[in-house]
């Protein structure tokens, strides 16, 4: 979920239904075996909390075209972030659960949106700290732009140019009961 502000904020336009991810997924999904010439020596890692969701999914979706599984984790980059002074006094530590080693795999770092590209690095600073991997590939639900930082995703669900002062929510029924990409905009 990408919140980087702070405030009111009211629905704007809802951009990807139920079907419209599961449709995005399906599509990543073939786009990922398909680069890598197959899922040997691949994981998947989901940045906590939807990042994690999106990537075991992606997970089954490969998986049910593949008749294989495929390696998958969930990592926190809490700790990692550049502006961890700033978002809370006491943040929230949520566990790395990275049941595999990552050195020598290919991986697809999965989150739900991309915006300035700060998260994305936290998380590839978090991830060599565990091993080194062959390569890190990085599959988002949503691309928004605004880009801080020289980071491109490898898969994209959909594109979607925003305003920096909009903001856009990834729900899913896993953690918000309701399964929608919104856009809002201040109140």
């Amino acid at each position: 979920m990408d919140n980087p502000q702070v405030g009111t904020f009211r629905e704007k336009a809802k951009l990807l239904d139920a079907e419209a991810i599961r449709r995005s997924l399906v599509r990543i999904a073939h786009e990922i075996i398909e680069r890598n010439k197959g899922i040997g020596q691949l994981a998947l890692v989901g940045i906590r909390t939807r990042g994690a969701v999106l990537a075991k999914r992606l997970a089954d979706e490969i998986e049910a075209i593949e008749h294989q599984a495929v390696p998958v984790g969930a990592l926190d980059i809490t700790l990692y972030r550049d502006d961890l002074s700033r978002i809370a006094p006491n943040p929230v530590l949520h566990a790395t659960d990275i049941p595999f080693d990552i050195t020598d795999l290919r991986l697809v770092l999965v989150d739900d949106v991309l915006f300035t590209g700060r998260t994305v690095r936290s998380a590839m600073d978090a991830l060599v700290d565990l091993g080194r991997p062959t390569a890190i590939q990085l599959a988002v639900l949503v691309d928004r732009g605004h880009r801080e930082l020289p980071i491109r995703a490898d898969y994209v669900g959909k594109n979607i140019p925003t305003n920096a002062t909009e903001r856009v929510e990834v729900r899913l029924k896993d953690v918000d009961e309701r399964e929608e990409v919104v856009i809002e905009e201040s109140a």
